[in-house]
């Protein structure tokens, strides 16, 4: 079996909530987190529902502030940014850390304030998920090197060189975050990696199904690193452990938790518990969890996940 591989998600949007905005705390904690060697660390994007840093430069801040984890976007709205300004972006950051960024990206949730977002930027919601395609497309084809002219649908350009080049031939790893068949056809067709998150292991491993099967029915295969975007609240007291997870979600989403945790991978509960529950999607097949840790102090939950949990997972995943 593949390394398990554990990443942590920065609190951008939990500070941003509080009316914070503290970068230095946010670099501060992604030197923390190779401490207890956690693989990657990850910021959200959301430039205008749920605004927060964009986390393009603050994780160039955090390249320079850590020698080994990957760095990651979960997720870019890549149907929000022209393909040459954002592979632009993206060349220029892969040196700053050595090979270490994926580029996580998606089309964005189909609810009113992801259409208020499109809206205040001037992109068509109807046609987020084709701008999105084609910015991939656009993005491959520039970060080769080569003077691209591009005609699609959405995006056109003559003759765009851009520079520098990313030391990855073709830019860094695209990730996608899918959910149902047409999305998960569309990440094996057009991603390097999967980035879920489904409520429950069982669903994951449905979806997971789609994504291998139409991996072997490409006419090129390729590999798809499969991974789980999670929230987690550990407490060995369960009301405890329910509260801090309720007060966190809702803060966030603005939002009923009971209908958060009917669409997204969400838990609360003793360490070996919450394990436990990683575990079982692990076993559905993810080889890359994100990990959000729900809590008031973000420190706080940094250190819990990494003193109570990830200790029990690492152990449960070298069997």
């Amino acid at each position: 079996m593949t390394r398990l591989k554990i990443g942590y998600l920065l609190p951008t949007r939990d500070q941003s909530v509080r009316g914070q905005h503290d970068q230095g705390r946010l670099i501060a904690q992604t030197r923390r987190a190779e401490q207890p060697r956690l693989d990657s660390v990850w910021s959200s994007a959301r430039p205008v529902t749920r605004p927060r840093a964009d986390p393009l430069p603050l994780l160039a801040a955090a390249a320079q502030a850590t020698e080994r984890v990957a760095l990651g976007t979960a997720v870019l709205l890549s149907a929000l940014r022209h393909p040459i300004l954002l592979a632009h972006q993206l060349a220029t950051f892969a040196p700053l850390s050595g090979g270490r960024l994926i580029a996580g990206m998606g089309g964005g949730s189909s609810n009113p304030s992801a259409q208020a977002q499109c809206a205040a930027v001037g992109v068509g919601f109807e046609r987020r998920v084709g701008r999105m395609e084609e910015s991939i497309d656009a993005m491959r084809q520039l970060l080769l090197g080569e003077a691209v002219s591009y005609q699609g649908e959405h995006f056109s350009f003559e003759d765009v060189r851009i520079a520098p080049l990313p030391s990855r031939p073709g830019g860094p790893s695209i990730w996608l975050a899918a959910h149902g068949p047409p999305a998960l056809r569309r990440a094996a067709r057009l991603a390097d990696g999967w980035l879920p998150c489904p409520p429950a292991a069982t669903t994951y491993a449905q979806e997971h199904e789609v994504i291998e099967a139409a991996i072997e029915q490409a006419a090129t295969p390729c590999s798809v690193t499969p991974a789980l975007d999670a929230t987690l609240c550990p407490d060995e007291n369960p009301g405890n452990a329910h509260r801090r997870l309720q007060t966190s979600m809702e803060r966030y989403y603005n939002a009923p938790l009971e209908f958060i945790a009917s669409v997204q991978a969400v838990f609360a509960g003793a360490a070996r518990q919450a394990a436990d529950w990683l575990t079982g999607y692990v076993v559905a097949g993810a080889r890359h969890l994100v990990i959000r840790p729900a809590a008031d102090d973000r420190d706080t939950g940094l250190g819990e996940f990494a003193d109570q949990v990830l200790p029990l997972l690492r152990a449960e995943n070298h069997r």
